[in-house]
Formats: structure tokens, C-alpha cells, sequence
């Protein structure tokens, strides 16, 4: 019996345990040690560990391809690279598998890619098998950062275009950046099975704008799989291996990272020469420390253990790096003592708008900090400045490269890390040239940035005003060109471009102020287009603008969350506008509320949001009101006034606790108010005769018995 409970105790923390890598010992005195066969050991955080570690020795650098898929939006990027796994054999194949590569949860609910993710993927040809490393790179304009980081780790790209939509404003963002990176680039030609397909205009569109012959477009159906698999023979015969050697010292690029709370900073690196391996001594660049390696290994899309990673190779590294600002996205990694050429790094991301960022409660604001840390790991495109406010406390001014990144990231924070925060409204960065002594002497420089409105000098201290202005670039059908010049005339851009890229469609160039196209201006383009128009910008420097800080005061008091700074010309529209804004978003209270928009000592806009108030008279209407002699006592009790605002007919009542109401027929709104819950008030005015004298012109009915 002794046995069988010790079994089963056994039994009982083995199953406890499997969450978890454990031994299990002795339990209790006299327990039988368990056989060798019954020993597990189990990892729940980290590597496929039921896989066997990966030979990559067999993938020399001559069969390595790494390539990315670029795209507009919504032009099938993931839907392809599940075609690709599913036909390497990577995934199993499925119906389920749609957007694999986007494992986020914003990704999934939103429908787009916001995250560059990474795959191996190996593929046998002509009877040699060739490592394919493939990066799915995300299609708006916000992200463009993640797209050129995950360029540079690649010698190809897979341009891929609608053949129902055709070119797009990001397809000819997306494709210069490939140009710039001097990779090649395969034009693929996605859902030629949709019924208004026109893969033939869409090639000549490819030929016109990108020099790129016709006879190269690939034509699939990803969703169907039709001729996918023809796009891997083409990234084996038309992109060139990676131009890197086994016998070089280590150099590896870091391109990519996230962070593990167990296991620390997981880092994304290409090998440009030498090899990496558990238990090397290795040393970043950027923080001149020494690590050592834990671990190795490949992304199918999953982590999969590797014994090592060669030169032309991608995959990732732990090397117990713990603090999160340990990791620099752009940074070279190398053997101890053995230094090499340094890689440059990538460019900074310019942030285009900029919010502040609050806890909503200050007792959270440790946890904030260290979740904004984790994320900017992962997200590196976003700058971060410490800030405070009066009403607010304690924040950050956080820059994003636009409005949709900061949506995504405020939504990230509250999913991947329970945050609640509170986000003010998105400025640009603007520019001011002193001319106040004090001021150059105080900050040390004639010109500076302001990212906070509450920053904003006055006039007499500044020589003048910049705005950032970017080129935008749109591309339309030719039946919408009235409406979107209309549209671009009205937030002060400038037309430099207009070209036709085919009969029907039309790529328009603009000089646009940042301002002007933050907030709506997007679904504006959308709204009057029928959903047909794209739009794509990039940084095109600063312009001398006539601007002005707008204060809003409530009841007298700025408030500093709302400064908002706005073109001259535009400021009574933008003051009118969140003036009624605010009126319909602050709730009444038992006071008046005095809304006002203000530039410097002049109020150019005013909204009231009226006081709750005790009106006792409010829905009596002076010819329809009646009284009862007091002295009358037909009748017991106090005098009763009868307010009835749509008949106006005579009654007359018994004082009560509980009115009753009128009959329906005689009001659809009775009202009765009595002489004992307003004495004071009505004694005055019922029973002075010369109250009555004064009200009897306007009174109807009013009589005394």
C-alpha cells in the first residue's frame, strides 16, 4: 500500500511539473527512484526543444537567397508568404493558415502588418537544397522604417502588385527603396483570379514606371496557390547569394529584437562572415560588453535550434543580454579581441507626429516606463522625451512616424502590457530662428525644434517660423483629379507632378504641410475617391509659415493639454471647431462653463456649455396659468398651482404629498407645484394684488374669486 501512495504522490508532481524543466527526487523517505525513462525534463519558454538542433552547414553561403516581399496594403503580401511555407513544406498545409507570419493581435484585428517578421525556409531545386530567408515586411507608410531595416539583410525583393488595383502610391515608395539598395527586384503580379483583373495593364504599368520589362512579371493567385511555386525557381535563378565567407572573423548585423521577460533580449542578426555558436565570448559595439552565447538558431516561423549559424545566414541570438538597453537595432556584433569593420548602422527614423503619453493613474507610472521600454525594442522608430503637466503629472512626449504607428502603438501597450494611458492631441515638429539674446544664450542655439505647443516662443522673440512639409504622392483614377486638386488646394500644398501612368490612372506629386495631412487627410483622399485613391509621403525638409499658438481657456483658465499651434490663416476654423468639440464632450455642471479659443490676449471664438439650474417657471407660459383663491374653502388644504403647457385649461387641486396627475386627455405634460415646497417663492407672487396688476396684461386666464 506504502508503494502505491509513493507512486502515486510521484505521479501527481510529475504532472504538476510539466510546465516547467525538472528532476524529479526523492519525495519521501523509502521512495523508489524513478526509472531513467521517467525523467522529463521540459522548457516552456524557449526553442522548439522537440526538434533536433539544425546542421546548418549543409546551406553554404552560394545556396543561401534572402529576400523580402514588399507591397502597398492589402495587396497580398502574408497571403503569399503562407503559399510560400505551405510549399516549402515549413507549415503544414492547412485552411487555417492565414497571416501566419503576423503573430501580433493588432495585426490580426486590424488586418495589416505592422511587424516585419522573419521565416527559413528550404527548398529543393534541381536537386540541390537551397536555405531561403524570407521577411515579411509591413505596407503603410508608418512602417516604412521596418521595411528599410529589413532591406538591409536581403540581396532580393518580391515587388508585388495588385492586378485588380494596380500601381500604388507605396508599391513606388517600396520600390525606390529596393532601387536605393541596389537589390534585385522580381515584379509579381497578385490575384489575377479575381474577376476585374487586368494583369496586362498591370504589367504596362510596371514597364512605364519602373523600367522593368513585362516579360519578368511573375502572375500568381496566392489565395489559389497558382503558380507560386514558379516565384521560389525565380529567387533561386535571379537573386544573387550573399557575398560573404566561413574563413572571415565573425560580423554580424542586428536588424531586429524583441524581449523576453525569462530569457532577456532576443536579438535578429544576418552573418556577414564567420560563424556563431553556443558559448562564444562575443562583443557589441554599441556597449563595448562581453556576452556569452546560449543560444542559436533558425525561424520556421518558430524558433528552432541550430549547433551554429554560418556567414550568409539569418536567424537569432541570446547571449543574456538583460537590460533592454543593451540592444541597438543596427549594431555589430563580433568575437572578443577579434574587432572588425563596423557596420553603419541604420538611419534614425525621423518622427513626423508627436503626442504626449500619460498614466492614468501616477501610481503606475514605474510600470508604464519599463512597458514603453520593452516596446521601443521591439518598435525602435519610436523617440521618447520625458514630460510633466499640471493636470496630467508625470508623462513622456513620444514621436511616431504617423498617426496610425501611434494608434498601433497605444494599442500594443494595452494588449501586450495592460496599460492604460492617456495620449494628447498630435502636433508636428516645428521650427523657430531666434532673435532674442537671452533666449540664444539660455538654450545655447539660434534654431530650435518644438515638439511640445506649450514650447512655443512668442512672436517678438522669433525671427521667423518653420513648418515641416512633406512630398506627397498620390495615385488616382483620372475621374477623381477635380476633386483630390480641390482637396490638396485647401491644406496649402503645391502641385510639383502629374503624370499618367496609363490611360486611366494618374500619379500626382504634392508639396504638402505636415500639419495639414496628421489627422484626416487620409480618409478625406479616401472618402472623395471611393476608396480608389493611395497616398505615400516622405520628408521633404521645412518652409517659413506665418504660424500661432491658440490657447483654449475654460471659465478664464488655459489649459495647457489643449495649446494647439495652427497656420494664421486657419485659426478661426480650427478654433471654431474644437471649441464645439469641447461643448459636446465636457458634461453640464451646476455652473456655467465658458469655452474660448484665444491667439495671444484676443478671443477669436467662444462656446458656452449652460449650468444645470432650478427654473421652477420653465415650462409655464404666462397665458396659461391659473390660481385659486386661498381664502376659497370649498376646497381643503393649500392653494395648488396647475402648469399645463399644452391645454392651458383651469383646474383646481387638494394639496397632497403625491400629486396625482391630470387626466391624459387634458395634458399629455402635467405639472403641479405647491405653495409648501416653494412658500417663500410663490407667497410673493399670488398673493400680492399688485403682482397681480403687473402680470395682468400678459395673463389670459388670471382671476381672483
Amino acid at each position: 500500500m506504502s508503494a502505491l501512495v509513493n507512486r502515486a504522490l510521484y505521479l501527481c508532481l510529475r504532472r504538476q511539473g510539466t510546465h516547467n524543466a525538472f528532476v524529479c527526487s526523492y519525495v519521501t523517505p523509502g521512495m523508489e527512484k524513478p526509472a531513467a525513462h521517467h525523467v522529463k525534463f521540459l522548457r516552456r519558454y524557449g526553442s522548439e526543444s522537440g526538434k533536433d538542433a539544425v546542421d546548418m552547414s549543409v546551406f553554404p553561403a552560394e545556396n543561401i537567397r534572402n529576400f523580402s516581399i514588399i507591397a502597398h496594403v492589402d495587396h497580398g503580401k502574408s497571403t503569399l508568404a503562407d503559399r510560400l511555407l505551405e510549399i516549402t513544406g515549413t507549415i503544414a498545409k492547412t485552411e487555417h493558415n492565414k497571416q501566419v507570419l503576423d503573430k501580433l493581435q493588432v495585426e490580426r484585428e486590424r488586418g495589416i502588418t505592422v511587424k516585419a517578421q522573419t521565416a527559413s525556409l528550404i527548398y529543393n531545386y534541381e536537386g540541390t537544397n537551397y536555405l531561403l530567408n524570407l521577411i515579411d515586411t509591413p505596407g503603410h507608410v508608418d512602417f516604412n522604417y521596418e521595411v528599410s531595416r529589413s532591406l538591409s539583410a536581403c540581396q532580393g525583393v518580391l515587388l508585388v502588385v495588385d492586378a485588380n488595383e494596380g500601381i500604388q502610391a507605396q508599391t513606388v515608395a517600396n520600390f525606390f527603396l529596393a532601387f536605393e539598395s541596389q537589390l534585385a527586384i522580381i515584379p509579381v503580379i497578385n490575384k489575377i483570379d479575381l474577376k476585374n483583373a487586368n494583369p496586362e495593364r498591370v504589367e504596362n504599368q510596371i514597364e512605364r514606371v519602373f523600367d522593368i520589362p513585362r516579360k519578368e512579371c511573375i502572375r500568381i493567385s496566392a489565395k489559389l496557390g497558382t503558380n507560386v511555386e514558379k516565384i521560389l525557381q525565380e529567387v533561386i535563378e535571379r537573386i544573387p547569394p550573399p557575398q560573404a565567407s566561413i574563413h572571415d572573423p565573425l560580423r554580424a548585423l542586428v536588424f531586429d529584437s524583441t524581449f523576453d521577460q525569462f530569457r532577456g533580449v532576443i536579438a535578429n542578426i544576418a552573418l556577414f562572415g564567420g560563424e556563431i555558436h553556443k558559448g562564444q565570448k562575443i562583443t557589441s559595439a554599441y556597449t563595448k560588453k562581453i556576452y556569452e552565447v546560449n543560444e542559436v538558431g533558425i525561424l520556421r516561423p518558430g524558433e528552432q535550434l541550430t549547433h551554429k549559424l554560418y556567414a550568409g545566414q539569418v536567424g537569432y541570438l541570446i547571449a543574456g543580454m538583460k537590460e533592454i538597453t543593451e540592444a541597438q537595432i543596427g549594431d555589430t556584433i563580433y568575437l572578443h579581441n577579434q574587432p572588425v569593420e563596423l557596420f553603419p548602422g541604420f538611419r534614425s527614423a525621423k518622427p513626423m507626429v508627436f503626442a504626449g503619453m500619460y498614466p492614468v493613474d501616477q501610481s503606475e507610472y514605474n510600470n508604464l516606463k519599463s512597458a514603453l521600454e520593452k516596446l521601443r525594442l521591439n518598435d525602435s522608430s519610436v523617440s521618447l522625451h520625458r514630460d510633466s503637466s499640471l493636470a496630467l503629472g508625470a508623462g513622456w512626449r513620444l514621436g511616431f512616424l504617423g498617426l496610425l504607428h501611434m494608434e498601433v502603438f497605444n494599442q500594443r501597450l494595452e494588449q501586450e502590457y495592460n496599460a492604460s494611458v492617456i495620449l494628447t492631441a498630435p502636433t508636428v515638429p516645428y521650427k523657430a530662428i531666434l532673435s532674442s539674446q537671452k533666449l540664444i544664450k539660455a538654450l545655447r542655439t539660434q534654431e530650435i525644434t518644438i515638439i511640445n505647443p506649450v514650447e512655443f516662443p512668442e512672436k517678438s522673440d522669433v525671427v521667423e517660423y518653420l513648418e515641416p512639409i512633406v512630398l506627397g504622392t498620390i495615385v488616382t483614377p483620372d475621374e477623381y483629379i477635380g476633386k483630390i486638386i480641390t482637396l490638396c488646394q485647401n491644406r496649402r500644398a503645391v502641385q510639383k507632378d502629374l503624370v499618367y501612368i496609363d490611360d486611366h490612372r494618374v500619379m500626382m506629386k504634392y508639396l504638402f504641410p505636415m500639419n495639414e495631412i496628421v489627422v484626416d487627410f487620409y480618409d478625406t483622399l479616401k472618402s472623395i475617391s471611393s476608396g480608389y485613391a493611395s497616398f505615400d509621403y516622405e520628408d521633404a525638409g521645412y518652409q517659413t509659415a506665418d504660424l500661432v499658438k491658440m490657447d483654449i481657456l475654460l471659465n478664464g483658465n488655459p489649459v495647457e493639454e489643449l495649446i494647439t499651434i495652427v497656420h494664421q490663416d486657419k485659426a478661426y476654423t480650427v478654433a471654431k471647431s474644437m471649441c464645439e468639440r469641447l461643448k459636446d464632450v465636457i458634461p453640464r455642471q451646476l455652473f456655467e462653463i465658458v469655452i474660448q479659443a484665444a491667439i495671444g490676449n484676443k478671443i477669436i471664438c467662444r462656446e458656452t456649455v449652460k449650468a444645470y439650474r432650478k427654473n421652477v417657471l420653465a415650462k409655464c407660459s404666462l397665458s396659461r396659468l391659473t390660481l385659486r383663491d386661498p381664502t376659497d374653502q370649498s376646497t381643503p388644504g393649500p392653494p395648488v398651482f396647475h402648469c399645463l403647457p399644452e391645454l392651458g385649461q383651469i383646474h383646481s387641486g387638494s394639496f397632497d404629498d403625491t400629486v396625482q396627475p391630470s387626466p391624459p386627455l387634458l395634458s399629455p405634460f402635467p405639472l403641479a407645484f405647491t405653495l409648501s415646497q416653494h412658500q417663500s417663492l410663490f407667497q410673493e407672487v399670488f398673493t400680492s394684488h399688485e403682482m397681480a396688476k403687473v402680470l395682468e396684461p400678459q395673463l389670459q386666464d388670471l382671476s381672483f374669486q
